[in-house]
């Protein structure tokens, strides 16, 4: 079992910036990945990006250049680094962990933070 805690949600104009951190604690694993998923009015939930255990990344087009994603293992923590922030960014933003197996596959198991609120306006 896996506890997500998100932190750092806020109301920012648009052009600043906001860190998001997200701290596991619960079950240990070896090999995961975490990631940061949002969903804003009316649109679907979307991946913004991941991270796995040994430091890999991938990012939704649209937040490359502009968001960063990084994780302290030592603390069990994942961070989003949200730069240059536009009113479209606006949404609820969760944690994701995914334990993965010894080969590296998804073992089925996903845990979700409870989302945290980041509005930026115009």
């Amino acid at each position: 079992q896996v506890q997500l805690v998100e932190s750092g949600g806020g109301l920012v104009q648009a052009g600043g910036s906001l860190r998001l951190s997200c701290a596991a604690s619960g079950s240990t694993f070896s090999l995961n990945v975490m990631g940061w998923y949002r969903q804003a009015p009316g649109k679907q939930r979307e991946l913004v990006a991941t991270i796995t255990s040994p430091g890999s990344t991938n990012y939704l087009d649209s937040v490359k250049g502009r968001f960063t994603i990084s994780r302290d293992n030592a603390k069990n923590t994942v961070y989003l680094q949200m730069n240059s922030l536009k009113p479209e960014d606006t949404a609820v933003y969760y944690c994701n962990f995914q334990p993965l197996n010894g080969f590296g596959a998804r073992t089925g198991y996903n845990y979700w933070g409870q989302g945290t609120q980041v509005t930026v306006s115009s």
